[in-house]
C-alpha cells in the first residue's frame, strides 16, 4: 500500500480567504472557507520576452479536479497509479472503483465549492516565479512555467510533448513537495521516465536536457514563509491565551509498510518543523502530527484529529494547526483541517480557541523562495540531488531504480 490521501487523495478546493466563526459557546474558531472562483492567467502571458523559451521548469503535482465533471477520471488515474495504490486485477478494479466513489467524491466537493484550487494557486505562483527567474538569472532566460499533473489535465505526459514541441533546451523538474516520498514526488518523476521509455522516438530526437529539484524541505524562503503566517496567526489569538497555544504541524500520513521501507519523508517534514521552530525561537509548544489515514492497517501517528482530543483531555485548549507538508490549499487544509476538525471536532472536544494558519498558496516570500531555488539549481548544474539516486533500502518498485538512474545520468 501506498501515501493513500484521505478521501482516496480528494486534493483540492476553491480558492478561499479566512473566516472568523465564534461558536455560540464563545469559541473561536479560524476557517479558511470563502469560495472564489478565479481563472489562471494564460500561460502564453507569462513573460514578456518575445524570445522563445529557453528553460522550462514543469511544476510537478497530483493536481485535483478542479469541476466537479473531472471527478471520476481524477479517481480512474488515481486508481490505476500502481505506484501509489498498487491493487490485484488493477485494470479491472481501478475503473470499479472509481465509478462506485465518483457519486460520493462530488457530493464532498459540492460542500467546499465544487472543484480544486491547486491549478490555480500553481498558475499564480508559476507566472510569478518565471518573472523573477528572468530577471535574477538572465544567462537561462527566458523562462517558461509548465504544469505537470498527475491525475487531471495537464498530465506529466501532455506537458512533456509541449516542452518538446516548444523546443525547449532545458528542463527542470520542480517537485512542488517540499519533502520526498516516493509515492508523490517519486510517482511524478516515475512518469516522465515512463513516458520517454514507452515513446522510443519522443527521447531520439528530444533536445531536452533534465534536471530535477526533487526535495527542498529546509530551503530559507520556505521556512520563512511558513514562520510569517504561524506568527501572524498566532497574534490573532486572545492576547490571554497567546502563550499557552499549542502548535500542531499536520502532515499527510503515511502506512508504516511505506516508512518502513525506508521512504524518507517522515524525517523530511521533521527538519522542516525542526526549522521552523528555531525561527520562531521554540516560542510555543509544538507537536508534528499526521492527518488523512485511510484503512485499518498501521499508519504513521499521531493523527491530528487524536492529537487534537488528546490535547484537550488534558488540558490544552488554545492550538494552532499548520499544513507544513503543502504549499496549495486543497481538501485536506480546507475539509479536514477547517471542516473537519477546527469546526465539527473541536466543538466536540470543548476547544477554547482553534486557528490554521494559511497555505502558502501565492505568499511572495515563498514565491520568491521558489525562484531563487530554480536560480540556484540551474547555476549549480547538477542533475538531482545526492538522496535522488538512492533507493529505499526496502524498495519493491524495480520503474523507481530505472528513474533515479535515468535524471542521475543526465548530460548537463
Amino acid at each position: 500500500m501506498a501515501f493513500v490521501p484521505k478521501r482516496t487523495i480528494l486534493l483540492g478546493l476553491r480558492s478561499c480567504k479566512q473566516l472568523e466563526v465564534v461558536s455560540p459557546h464563545k469559541r473561536s474558531i479560524s476557517l479558511s472557507c470563502s469560495y472564489q472562483q478565479q481563472d489562471p492567467p494564460a500561460a502564453t502571458e507569462q513573460t514578456k520576452d518575445s524570445r522563445p523559451p529557453k528553460t522550462g521548469i514543469m511544476m510537478l503535482n497530483m493536481g485535483g479536479p478542479s469541476t466537479l465533471d473531472e471527478v471520476h477520471d481524477f479517481l480512474l488515474r488515481l486508481f490505476m497509479d500502481k505506484d501509489i495504490i498498487p491493487l490485484p486485477a488493477q485494470s479491472q478494479l481501478a475503473p470499479f472503483i472509481a465509478k462506485r466513489r465518483t457519486p460520493k467524491i462530488q457530493e464532498q466537493y459540492k460542500k467546499i465549492g465544487g472543484g480544486s484550487p491547486i491549478k490555480m494557486w500553481t498558475h499564480k505562483q508559476g507566472s510569478e516565479m518565471v518573472k523573477i527567474l528572468d530577471e535574477i538569472s538572465p544567462e537561462t532566460a527566458p523562462h517558461k512555467y509548465y504544469i505537470g499533473f498527475r491525475y487531471v489535465e495537464p498530465l506529466t505526459e501532455q506537458t512533456i510533448n509541449q516542452m518538446e514541441s516548444d523546443g525547449i533546451t532545458r528542463a527542470v523538474a520542480f517537485t512542488q513537495y517540499p519533502q520526498y516520498s516516493c509515492s508523490t514526488t517519486g510517482s511524478s518523476l516515475n512518469a516522465i521516465y515512463r513516458h520517454y521509455a514507452q515513446t522510443p522516438g519522443l527521447i531520439t530526437n528530444s533536445n531536452l536536457q533534465w534536471s530535477v529539484i526533487d526535495r527542498w524541505p529546509t530551503n530559507p524562503g520556505l521556512i520563512e514563509a511558513f514562520t510569517q503566517h504561524i506568527k501572524e496567526e498566532l497574534a490573532k489569538f486572545p492576547p490571554e491565551v497567546q502563550d499557552d497555544v499549542v502548535i500542531l504541524f499536520s502532515a499527510h500520513s503515511l502506512p508504516m509498510t511505506v516508512v518502513n521501507r525506508g521512504d524518507p519523508y517522515p524525517a523530511e517534514v521533521g527538519a522542516t518543523v525542526q526549522r521552523v521552530m528555531e525561527a520562531l525561537n521554540f516560542s510555543h509548544p509544538y507537536r508534528l502530527v499526521w492527518q488523512s489515514k485511510v484503512g485499518p492497517l498501521p499508519w504513521l501517528g499521531p493523527q491530528t484529529d487524536e492529537a487534537i482530543k488528546g490535547l484537550c483531555k488534558n488540558g490544552r485548549k488554545n492550538m494552532l494547526l499548520v499544513p507544513i507538508a503543502f504549499v496549495n490549499d486543497h481538501i485536506e487544509t480546507l475539509h479536514e483541517l477547517d471542516l473537519e476538525y477546527a469546526k465539527e471536532l473541536a466543538e466536540e472536544c470543548g476547544v477554547k480557541n482553534i486557528r490554521r494558519a494559511p497555505s502558502l498558496n501565492d505568499n511572495p516570500t515563498f514565491v520568491k523562495a521558489m525562484a531563487h531555488l530554480v536560480k540556484d539549481h540551474l547555476a549549480a548544474n547538477q542533475p538531482c540531488s545526492r538522496q535522488l539516486p538512492l533507493r529505499c533500502p526496502m524498495c519493491v518498485n524495480a520503474v523507481c531504480g530505472q528513474t533515479k538512474a535515468f535524471f542521475a545520468q543526465q548530460r548537463l
